[in-house]
């Protein structure tokens, strides 16, 4: 009996986050990776003063609850509750004098990972971009082979879209990383569908030119598509097994920590961005975690507790991963970047009647740790005044931060994309690489 449609149509579109993986391969170019970029992404708007640009010598109404603590480098703190990023301290930089205008979330975050400012601002933060961000730029332009160019875990942030770049760009949603026996959504076999059976479909495939031809398919590109499917490099490289449990425990058994174990291994193997988000799918009912601290009596969700109990997640994770990839001698190829869409504001809140604190939305000045990526180590870029309001030394933008991004990897932020409307869009309309991230 001839092959059905449908058993011709199984074969061919094995899903990768609900794409067909011929169509996520398509428009790979054929150069390989070589630099790479993991950003561990801060939704939510993390405060600037309880993190990477402590005030210890202003009023207590704005320095907040913690105190800073040094750091190897001289005169350079950070919160307290990051002793094990900060004994890192001459392994990356920090960048105190970011800052742009948009103070809702999805609007600031689209700034801050696309470089475009949205037409029309919305206050109540369901905005999504019109352009992509800067992994589905880098993934359209630099990936290549079975492996996903962008990769987010557990999800690529909600609010982009890749737009005129097709869906192919999208970028991959590896699911969380620190549950039990871990696979990939869409990446391992169907248990139906062994090696054997993929085989034999491609078999039959090869007696149906005529209906590939109908519905425009290569054959290479579903050789590619089967390829990622069966590859034990593209296995090996989300199987977190194979890392020793030591090393494991030093990441952390938790979702943040195996998030950028994954990452690691990830860029390692030639994924080219890998983001690691704030808010699981799982944890939107969570609030430690998003780093929105704003006061809330009726829930109480109050900053000092928030970040007592978040900061050691990331604390653990970022130091491990640091640490991981210079012992990897991976320090130049990848650069880690933490940041979110803004800080927060230079006055704590508190709740009369709970006690509650919080800090509201700041895009005003907010703060970027970098490490890697040929950056300089030990250095503190820019700064804030007394109270944490404005930058008043080095202000710069997230375009400046993107640039230098796009210059990591070897993207020139003046190529051009032609947009939905036929227009060309370059990649960024303004920003300039950041000198002092840069080493000589």
């Amino acid at each position: 009996m001839p092959p059905t449609r449908r058993t011709f149509l199984r074969a061919g579109t094995l899903a990768l986050g609900g794409l067909t993986l011929p169509r996520v391969l398509a428009a790979r170019p054929e150069s390989p990776p070589d630099t790479a970029v993991i950003l561990f992404w801060m939704w939510g708007g993390p405060s600037h003063f309880e993190t990477f640009d402590p005030k210890p010598d202003a009023p207590e109404g704005i320095r907040g609850p913690f105190r800073p603590i040094r750091t190897p480098v001289p005169g350079v703190q950070v919160c307290e509750l990051f002793p094990k990023i900060a004994r890192q301290a001459d392994r990356f930089a920090l960048v105190r004098s970011l800052h742009h205008a948009l103070p809702n979330h999805n609007d600031g975050s689209i700034e801050v990972l696309t470089g475009k400012t949205p037409p029309r601002p919305d206050p109540t933060s369901t905005n999504f971009s019109e352009h992509p961000d800067f992994g589905m730029v880098a993934a359209h332009l630099r990936s290549r082979g079975a492996l996903p160019g962008y990769v987010g875990v557990p999800r690529v942030p909600f609010m982009v879209r890749p737009n005129y770049l097709g869906l192919t760009a999208r970028g991959f949603d590896a699911g969380d990383p620190s549950v039990p026996a871990y696979a990939p959504p869409n990446l391992a076999l169907a248990a139906a569908l062994t090696q054997d059976r993929v085989s034999e479909r491609n078999a039959l495939r090869a007696s149906l030119d005529g209906l590939r031809r109908q519905f425009g398919r290569t054959d290479a590109l579903h050789e590619q598509a089967l390829n990622l499917l069966t590859s034990p490099a593209v296995a090996r490289a989300f199987d977190l097994s194979k890392e020793s449990p030591k090393l494991r425990d030093r990441y952390g058994r938790h979702l943040w920590g195996q998030s950028c174990l994954l990452a690691r291994r990830l860029v390692e193997a030639g994924t080219v961005v890998v983001t690691v988000d704030a808010l699981a799918p799982k944890f939107n009912n969570d609030r430690y975690f998003s780093w929105d601290d704003h006061i809330n009596p009726t829930t109480k969700w109050d900053l000092a507790d928030a970040m007592r109990y978040r900061a050691p997640f990331m604390d653990e994770a970022v130091a491990a991963l640091i640490d991981d990839l210079h012992d990897r001698g991976l320090e130049r190829r990848v650069m880690v970047v933490c940041v979110g869409e803004f800080g927060r504001t230079p006055r704590v809140v508190r709740d009369a009647g709970t006690g509650v604190t919080g800090r509201d939305h700041w895009p005003q000045a907010y703060c970027a740790l970098v490490s890697g990526g040929g950056s300089r180590g030990g250095t503190v870029i820019g700064a804030t005044n007394a109270r944490g309001e404005f930058p008043k030394e080095r202000p710069l933008t997230p375009q400046d931060l993107l640039a230098t991004l796009y210059q990591h990897l070897g993207i020139d932020p003046a190529h051009e994309f032609t947009d939905a409307l036929g227009r060309p869009t370059p990649v960024l309309s303004s920003g300039t690489p950041i000198s002092e991230l840069l080493a000589t």
